[in-house]
């Protein structure tokens, strides 16, 4: 059905619905796909993924994202590849009020490129700096998919976000350092900027204050235990509506097009989302989950072996589905087999996240290729990948860096319990 271009969403639904019907008849197999689709949109924890999507969307039509590409300008801007810096700094930032990738990406690259094009960077560098960035997005809390997996494996979503802080922040760093790697072999890649004065430096800070507030005050009540994952969504959303509001940018047109965004994006998740709960109800009544379960814990390897294989298999299936649909789709498979060989559940999530962060930006699917290829049409398909190559790299050792130390993602979690 993938193949046929059916949307993954109704792909899986359909497949669970028909291999479930042929297990445990029709009407138990319809009935128990109502009681899917009725109790997954009434989840009460659910309501914070549209909360978040409603926090991205103002922030972006709120003029956020320039705002903050400013800040990262002014400051690094002035270096050899500084542009393409700043705009990896500033995917961050903004993915820490977005929670999507594609979001950040598309919203980034209208800011970035065509000042990237003025001051004469390769189309390699600017695009794949604006794609590889984005990726950023679903690491840097809130993520929405590391929402959708806490919901599925019930694990802590407020330990998922303050777990996924440190990697994304290292994963902005490395990112960066790739970039000044590549201007200081070849200067002509990426030369540097204007150079601006300290006053014109901190004025930047100044204009973006309020995202910070927003941020720690979403995060660190998270840390804190002042409020839950989904309490704090809904504070950042109004948030992002007060921060709008006193810029002057809260319109009629603003509030429209983001509940609009809103409503489409949650709608698409849900689907997904239902799709993949339908097929995993197929698994559990076929035995296949206990089945390979059963397989793996009989191999005669060690455990961060195995686990090592389960990460390659991301890797492929990440050249070929969405990461949304990608982690949907497998992690209530592989989830029960990690923490029975004894991991932690938050660090597999943190470290399932950076993989499929790999798939947006690998072919040939490379849905952030794909984004910034139909803003800069001009650029070959060729160009981008070429471009996010060397940040491909730089993300794999990154991966095995988190891999083989786990107390990157869980250090932050567990100084946290100490608040609670």
């Amino acid at each position: 059905m993938l193949i046929l271009t059916i949307p993954i969403g109704i792909a899986m639904a359909l497949a669970g619905l028909g291999g479930t019907a042929a297990l445990i008849g029709t009407n138990a197999a319809v009935s128990l796909f109502a009681t899917t689709v009725y109790s997954t949109v009434v989840t009460y924890e659910l309501s914070i993924v549209p909360l978040f999507v409603l926090m991205g969307a103002v922030a972006a039509r709120s003029g956020l994202s320039r705002e903050l590409y400013g800040v990262f300008n002014a400051w690094l801007g002035r270096f050899r590849g500084g542009l393409a810096i700043a705009t990896v700094g500033a995917c961050g930032a903004f993915a820490a009020i977005c929670g999507s990738s594609l979001a950040t990406a598309a919203t980034m690259s209208r800011v970035a490129l065509p000042e990237m094009e003025r001051h004469k960077y390769s189309d390699s560098l600017a695009t794949g700096a604006v794609a590889s960035g984005g990726v950023i997005g679903i690491l840097i809390p809130p993520s929405v998919i590391l929402v959708l997996y806490g919901i599925l494996t019930e694990t802590s979503i407020g330990d998922l976000f303050i777990a996924g802080v440190l990697p994304g922040l290292l994963t902005v760093l490395g990112f960066m350092l790739v970039i000044a790697l590549i201007t200081h072999l070849r200067p002509d890649l990426g030369p540097a900027g204007e150079k601006t004065s300290w006053s014109e430096k901190f004025a930047t800070l100044g204009r973006t204050w309020a995202i910070v507030l927003l941020f720690v005050i979403v995060i660190g009540g998270i840390y804190l235990g002042v409020f839950t994952p989904t309490e704090a969504a809904g504070i950042g959303a109004v948030g992002a509506f007060g921060i709008a509001a006193l810029r002057g940018r809260l319109t009629r047109s603003t509030i429209i097009g983001s509940l609009l965004e809103t409503v489409q994006t949650s709608a698409m998740i849900f689907t997904v989302l239902i799709g993949a709960i339908t097929l995993n109800n197929l698994t559990i009544f076929s035995g296949l989950a206990g089945a390979l379960g059963s397989f793996v814990s009989g191999l005669d390897m060690h455990a961060m072996a195995i686990m090592a294989i389960i990460l390659l298999m991301y890797l492929v299936l990440g050249c070929f589905l969405d990461a949304l649909a990608m982690i949907l789709l497998t992690v209530p498979i592989f989830f029960p087999i990690v923490t029975g060989l004894g991991f932690d559940g938050v660090w597999f999530g943190i470290i399932v996240v950076m993989v499929a962060e790999l798939g947006l930006i690998t072919p040939p699917i490379g849905m952030n290729v794909f984004v910034i290829k139909g803003m800069a049409p001009r650029v070959s398909l060729g160009s981008i990948y070429l471009g996010v190559l060397p940040f491909v790299i730089a993300q794999l050792i990154l991966v095995a860096l988190v891999f083989l130390v786990p107390q990157i993602a869980l250090w932050l979690p567990e100084t946290a319990a100490a608040f609670r």
